[in-house]
């Protein structure tokens, strides 16, 4: 039987008997593992501190403690696997709805210990994957990885090429273009895609607690923080973790995520124990992030770590092979509710083509989506049901300021901002790549004005 894993663990064993203590701990040596042995709870919670395991098994018969008194504060801590010599079926079900992944029986066979232990640490690891992917349906690369042009198979060869191996990739491209969807591909194409494929999206996260999400922190680590928490780092363990605008991070994080990256070890925020990774890092930016780095914007060290293999995905004008078939298939996606089956009229199909696409597939997407709404029971999709400018009947759009008395500067931003955010409902990516700005700034001018943000 073989480990289940990508890493050995660190496995806390609470076992007074030094006899039981030996032959168990010498059995999880043999599994790989890394054994971390205490004798009594006073000396399991100092390990707990300084060593961090990743896993417990616990006599719940302790010399200066009864098991099922602090059985609760082990397993807020980490997964724990019950060991007694007095089992009975109460004792076990009381002690699995403690929190418990295992309970076993001694005396126990070496069989029996490396089942129970792969068990266990695969159960973790699939309830991190529901937690963090319960509001997430199934993989779908389809939005994106569909097309006939030549640079969308460009794309396609690179994603082939890196996928099977762990290097570092960036993925450059404007907002929209689908650069988490290659991310996705990859990692769906990788050794790792049973695992988690975690995104971190680095322009909404606030400065201030960007660090204790991607990092962790430990309990009294700053004022609230009263529990151990695990960094998205911990939670994409055996898979992928993906920084999105990574060029928006603050230049303190960008030297701890270099750290992460050429040592293969982290500490929560709060901590002092070094802890391994086993996450693959890929990024995106919609900067051209080695200007970036020339104009000291971004840590150049960083940026050459990163840049190890880099995929550009150019934008949908750059490839107006691939609208018809990315259209067609938005047009049949399940998660557009309809009455009627649909279809493209040769004439809306026209002015897709047409269209310059600001922002990119994203847009595509939103736009069928509207025409699917718009044209009721009508099977055949028409330029006036899509919203384009310059399309079917709809008037290309114009922007009018006015003001009772000369504007301020401010005034002037805001109200332009304003009128802006009315008339393209809210859609950051459309509004940033009209002022010229990313959309971590749209974000932060639909803060300062106090504007409810409307979902893309």
């Amino acid at each position: 039987m073989t480990l289940q894993g990508p890493t050995p663990k660190r496995i806390l064993l609470v076992e007074d008997d030094h006899t039981l203590a030996m032959l168990v701990g010498g059995q999880l040596q043999e599994m790989g593992h890394a054994v971390i042995r205490a004798a009594s709870w006073k000396e399991a919670e100092k390990a707990l501190v300084q060593q961090d395991p990743s896993m417990a098994i616990f006599d719940m018969r302790l010399p200066d403690v009864d098991g099922f008194d602090v059985l609760p504060t082990l397993t807020e801590q980490c997964p724990v696997i019950v060991l007694t010599a007095f089992g009975s079926i109460d004792d076990a079900v009381r002690a699995m709805k403690m929190g418990a992944i295992e309970y076993l029986t001694k005396p126990i066979s070496p069989e029996q210990l490396e089942l129970a232990v792969e068990r266990a640490l695969e159960a973790v690891s699939l309830q991190r994957s529901y937690q963090f992917y319960r509001q997430r349906a199934e993989l779908d690369v389809g939005g994106f990885i569909l097309g006939r042009s030549s640079a969308f198979k460009e794309v396609v060869k690179l994603m082939e090429l890196v996928a099977p191996v762990d290097t570092t990739v960036l993925i450059e491209g404007e907002s929209g273009v689908g650069k988490e969807l290659v991310a996705q591909a990859i990692h769906q194409l990788s050794p790792r895609a049973r695992r988690n494929i975690v995104p971190v999206d680095c322009c909404t996260l606030q400065e201030n607690i960007f660090e204790s999400e991607l990092f962790g922190h430990e309990r009294g680590a700053y004022p609230g923080a009263d529990r151990r928490k695990q960094g998205l780092i911990e939670v994409a363990e055996g898979g992928t973790l993906f920084l999105d605008e990574i060029g928006e991070i603050q230049p303190a994080l960008q030297a701890k995520l270099l750290r992460v990256l050429e040592t293969g070890h982290f500490r929560r925020l709060g901590g002092t124990q070094d802890l391994p990774s086993d996450a693959r890092f890929i990024a995106a930016t919609n900067h051209n992030l080695a200007s970036l780095t020339e104009a000291g914007g971004f840590r150049s060290d960083l940026y050459y770590r990163l840049a190890t293999f880099v995929i550009t995905v150019p934008p949908l004008r750059e490839r107006r092979e691939d609208i018809e078939p990315l259209a067609e298939h938005f047009l049949r996606s399940r998660d557009f509710a309809r009455r009627v089956e649909k279809r493209l009229s040769k004439t809306a199909l026209d002015s897709l083509s047409r269209y310059p696409w600001p922002g990119n597939v994203r847009e595509l997407r939103n736009v069928m989506e509207r025409a699917i709404l718009v044209s009721g029971d009508a099977i055949e999709i028409r330029p006036e049901h899509l919203g384009l400018p310059g399309s079917g009947k709809r008037i290309a759009r114009k922007v009018e300021l006015s003001f009772d008395a000369e504007p301020t500067l401010e005034e002037l931003k805001k109200v332009y901002f304003m009128r802006l955010y009315e008339a393209y409902g809210g859609h950051r990516a459309r509004i940033a790549s009209i002022l010229g700005i990313s959309e971590r700034n749209t974000y932060r001018l639909i803060s300062r004005y106090n504007m409810a943000e409307l979902e893309e």
